[in-house]
């Protein structure tokens, strides 16, 4: 029988995680969680809610689209969470967050960095300018698995492709044009790779060729109001896997996560640090629970996407509450 630690973390999916349908059990069950699918489709002008719960998979999964879909989402499946575990004063107490990308926005909006509406219009943003980018300078990404840090770097150094995420152990994603994508593939392979797999995305994110996308981006975040003094629970950059230490380095570093490396294993790492063994993947799919496994194999991890996972959790939360 698992046990469910009280020094619990939250984990936010990237893109990739959607599907279509998703959301719409939670939004049918929880009144906090339909409402905030309301708000956003009131704040966007367009039916969102739509798109997440009746599709077409082709208009859920354009990047503008797919960003915001799952930070609602996301939010959706935390409110219903909360929701389950019984006395709205008594708010769940996670140790810490971190976020996959547009993930990490989603922590950040969780934990009080900005608002709900802030970081919709924030992440509806950045997925339009990775879209205007990935059409200026086209690109892809590629997953290798199989094969260490060192050798995929010497690779990408050789072809000009760009380490993009390091997910978990023997799991790394490459980004970059096209063609440098395509010959590092084939020099991994070469050099031992057990797969190589390219990536249905729409661009070379978490590459130099998204640095369109950053300009815009760091615009967009000079404007919009980030505290850091309150937040309800620290959370873990993707950018050094280390704890955001104020405003405007969560500004910096959203930034810079466009154009770096997201760092998965590192957040990961921080947070096993710092003793927390439970972890809550909050929002659609299990990608998260997945790489988690491969990270720390011993570590418990529950999903937090449906009404029926949001229920089970909020009741190990809730009994883990009381008998602490």
């Amino acid at each position: 029988m698992s046990h469910f630690d009280l020094r619990f973390a939250l984990l936010f999916p990237g893109q990739g995680a959607q599907f279509v349908g998703m959301g719409k059990d939670l939004a049918e069950a929880f009144p906090a969680a339909r409402g905030l699918f309301e708000e956003a489709d009131a704040v966007l002008g367009y039916p969102l809610s739509r798109f997440c719960w009746e599709g077409p998979a082709e208009a859920l999964t354009r990047t503008e689209h797919c960003q915001p879909a799952l930070y609602v989402t996301s939010l959706a499946a935390l409110a219903a969470l909360e929701a389950g575990v019984g006395d709205p004063r008594s708010a769940i107490h996670p140790a810490a967050a971190a976020g996959l990308s547009l993930g990490e926005y989603t922590a950040l909006s969780a934990a009080g960095a900005f608002s709900f509406e802030d970081g919709l219009r924030l992440v509806r943003l950045r997925g339009q300018a990775m879209e205007e980018a990935a059409r200026s300078t086209p690109g892809t990404m590629a997953s290798i698995l199989g094969l260490e840090l060192g050798p995929i770097e010497a690779i990408c150094a050789q072809t000009g492709a760009q380490v993009a995420n390091l997910n978990a152990p023997g799991q790394i994603v490459i980004s970059g044009t096209t063609e440098a994508v395509g010959a590092a593939s084939i020099e991994a392979k070469k050099q031992g790779a057990k797969r190589v797999i390219p990536l249905e995305v729409g661009g070379a994110f978490h590459s130099r060729l998204m640095e369109q996308a950053a300009h815009r981006l760091q615009g967009a975040l000079e404007a919009v109001p980030i505290q850091t003094q309150t937040l309800r629970f620290p959370v873990v950059n993707n950018v050094t896997g280390a704890y955001y230490r104020g405003a405007e380095e969560v500004k910096s570093l959203l930034v810079e996560q466009l154009t770096h490396s997201v760092q998965w294993v590192a957040c990961m790492e921080t947070l096993l640090r710092d003793s927390v063994r439970t972890f809550l993947e909050v929002g659609p799919g299990t990608v998260l629970k997945g790489l988690l496994r491969k990270i720390r194999p011993e570590a418990e991890a529950h999903s937090v996407g449906t009404v029926d996972q949001a229920r089970k959790a909020a009741s190990l939360v809730a009994g883990a509450s009381k008998s602490s």
